[in-house]
């Protein structure tokens, strides 16, 4: 059953116009040129190209049935002979029993399958819904990360646009079995350092290369440096262990003793004699000396080797330090703080070498500041072949980033794919019912077919079509069996081509009811179609009064008031035929008619509901054309002749060309008003219309001058204000 008409980009729908219904009888009123055959040519053949723009919803596999002048032309114009309509006869009692009881078995089996079809069309709506849902969740990825700063959007290329495609995109990445060690904010560090404006490769840090571990490890620090122990005052130096205290006074010493003895440097006292003075000297012999000079070497060796190591600020302008500040600052502290108090350790030992010392081992932490410099070469060197590898590292952020992605919205997805899962499992058993289904209807259509071999016959169509002929008044022709499977018209005076030969209204009754036929009928012996739609275009266009109603009546019995169609869709452009088939009875047409609406104006085609209090005749709908000024000048024109013709000459019996004498209406601006609606202006009584000659306020001021003049201004505005 046809829910929705969709038409849009032909004809005159030049914009989306839409038909919708939810009723069985259908019923479409519109003047001539508004769109009526279009829509019925959309429904006749709707795989045209030219309707590639239209569409329909809410149609199964029922069989549309159109009649138009497509129709006409296709099936009377050209072929002289007309294709049988096979209906079925009562001569067989059990073939007709047993095509009953397959026809019976089709509907029940058709039931359960609209059934499974609609339980499958749920299920389907229901994954549609979720993976929306899903898609939803993921497209905030693009929200967040393509816009704002714009680091990572080249990660989108191509998925931008749909949120199919970034949902598709996601799902077919594996899950990592880890979750990724980067962060998106690393992961954009990345980025800008590669393509920023200050991407540059950086050199790599120095390390500390110590070469005086050695002298932390000399044993004479360890040594108990004395002087000579034959001096006569060693034994009292050692007694006091100050002879740290007499090498340094010796510096107070004069070279030589001249006088008997010198003033002491300690005590002030003439003690220093030339005796005493010479065993002193002697207490600090060349040995002592020796070991003196060789502590002052490790102090000068250790200083240098430390003055040339790299100093602080080669290292602070490197990027990677001032990231990693803190832990740098440890190290470097570290190493050089035991520098200092090993050089301090040192300088003690050789002012006081009889003391002991032991220096710190520089091994662990220069070892750990190297460490921690590997490190940061490593990122320095790969940050560099990043930079020599722009594009592959820009793969491989990408790679790293949608990995990440795929992490995160784990829960989203893996949601969906269960519920896909679950839910595909229960569509795919519905499509196993579906196809057994079809597969038991399909034999019952053969059963159905076998049957109608049997009792099919070409007379009783005949005889309907004939029958129909004379009811209407029309018994000059009639329909004649050419052969097994087709008729012909015939005159009874006359030969082939006879169709040529009727009037328009012949040609249109006889045409309408072979249609009516091939849809009571089949089209063949073989025809098993289920339910149909029946589509009638205008079948009263070329018809007089006296066959209006019958046609009516026709339609009424056959068509809307039969059990036998699935829908039924009327267009007309009569307001009395279209009244005529609408239901008086409030109830049965608010269950089972929708009327429509077709107009058209400037901007093309338009389909609007229809409520039955609008239904007007012809002379009603008229003036409410020409209240619409978008309306196309020829048809405005062509309204306000009807109006004027309809009312002085069928109404008020008025002579039209008296009511042309008037002088208002002899004024310059309305000649081009008066030559259109005064046919009797024309000398061959055609109609001569000029757009450019077309101004709808001087139309209009001429129309109301019209009755104005004629003392019918109160009528005028009665029918304006409608």
């Amino acid at each position: 059953m046809i829910a929705k008409i969709s038409m849009n980009d032909v004809a005159s729908f030049r914009s989306l116009a839409t038909l919708e219904t939810d009723k069985k009888v259908n019923l479409v009123y519109g003047l001539n040129g508004t769109g009526k055959s279009t829509i019925s040519n959309f429904l006749y053949k709707k795989e045209n190209d030219e309707f590639s723009n239209c569409s329909i919803e809410g149609l199964n596999d029922e069989d549309i049935r159109v009649y138009n002048q497509s129709f006409i032309q296709d099936y009377f114009y050209e072929p002289d002979n007309l294709k049988g309509i096979f209906t079925l006869s009562k001569e067989n009692k059990e073939a007709e029993e047993k095509t009953k009881s397959a026809e019976e078995e089709i509907g029940k089996l058709e039931g359960d399958k609209r059934a499974s079809t609609s339980k499958r069309t749920e299920h389907e709506n229901t994954l549609s819904q979720k993976k929306r849902s899903a898609e939803t969740e993921i497209w905030k990825i693009k929200t967040t990360f393509s816009g704002g700063d714009r680091v990572l959007e080249y990660c989108f290329k191509s998925l931008k646009g749909n949120k199919n495609v970034l949902f598709d995109h996601l799902v077919s990445i594996n899950k990592a079995d880890e979750q990724p060690k980067k962060t998106v904010e690393q992961l954009k560090k990345e980025v800008e350092v590669i393509q920023g404006d200050d991407a540059q490769k950086h050199d790599l840090l120095s390390k500390i290369n110590f070469t005086a571990h050695e002298v932390e490890k000399n044993k004479i620090l360890q040594k108990n440096i004395v002087g000579n122990e034959n001096s006569t005052v060693s034994i009292l130096i050692n007694q006091l262990k100050n002879s740290d205290w007499v090498k340094d006074g010796r510096q107070y010493l004069p070279e030589a003793i001249e006088d008997d003895a010198e003033s002491c440097p300690f005590c002030q006292n003439k003690t220093i004699t030339e005796a005493l003075f010479d065993d002193i000297k002697n207490f600090f012999d060349e040995s002592y000396e020796s070991d003196i000079d060789e502590l002052e070497n490790l102090l000068s060796t250790y200083k240098n080797v430390i003055s040339t190591l790299p100093q602080k600020e080669s290292f602070q302008t490197n990027p990677y330090i001032a990231e990693n500040k803190s832990e740098f600052e440890n190290h470097y502290n570290a190493v050089y703080s035991l520098f200092e108090k090993n050089k301090s350790q040192l300088e003690t030992k050789i002012s006081s070498p009889g003391q002991e010392i032991t220096l710190l081992d520089s091994e662990n932490v220069i070892g750990e500041f190297n460490d921690f410099i590997d490190k940061l070469n490593q990122a320095i060197s790969t940050h560099n072949k990043k930079i020599d590898n722009k594009g592959n590292t820009l793969t491989e952020i990408n790679e790293q980033f949608w990995a990440l992605m795929r992490w995160d919205y784990d829960q989203t997805i893996s949601t969906y794919q269960k519920d896909k899962t679950d839910i595909e499992k229960k569509i795919t058993a519905l499509s196993k019912i579906l196809k057994e289904f079809e597969e038991s209807i399909v034999k019952q259509k053969q059963v159905i077919t076998e049957q109608q071999k049997k009792t099919v016959n070409i007379e009783q169509s005949i005889s309907f079509i004939n029958d129909g002929l004379v009811d209407l008044g029309l018994d000059d022709f009639h329909i004649k069996r050419h052969s097994d499977n087709f008729y012909k018209i015939e005159r009874s005076k006359q030969g082939a081509d006879i169709f040529q030969t009727l009037s328009e209204g012949e040609k249109m009754i006889i045409s309408f009811l072979y249609f009516v036929e091939m849809c009571r009928g089949k089209q063949s012996a073989d025809d098993v179609g289920g339910k149909k739609i029946i589509v009638i275009d205008d079948p009263i266009s070329s018809l007089s009064h006296i066959f209006i109603f019958n046609i009516g009546q026709l339609i009424k019995k056959e068509f809307l008031n039969s059990d036998s169609y699935k829908q039924v869709f009327i267009l007309t452009h009569s307001l009395y035929f279209f009244y005529e088939l609408t239901d008086t009875n409030h109830d049965r047409r608010k269950n089972n008619q929708k009327l429509f609406r077709l107009t058209k104006n400037s901007n093309g085609s338009h389909i609007s509901d229809m409520k039955y209090e609008e239904i007007q005749n012809d002379y009603q709908s008229y003036w409410q054309i020409i209240k619409d000024e978008n309306q196309p000048p020829a048809l405005i024109a062509n309204c306000m002749r009807h109006i004027i013709e309809y009312f002085f000459n069928f109404i008020e019996k008025e002579n039209l060309g008296d009511v042309f004498k008037k002088p208002e209406l002899q004024r310059n601006e309305f000649q081009a008003f008066y030559r259109y609606v005064n046919r009797e202006s024309h000398s061959l009584g055609q109609n001569i219309f000029d757009y450019k000659e077309f101004d709808y306020n001087t139309f209009r001021e001429a129309l109301k001058l019209v009755f104005q003049e004629s003392g019918y201004e109160e009528h005028y505005k009665v029918m304006m204000r409608k």
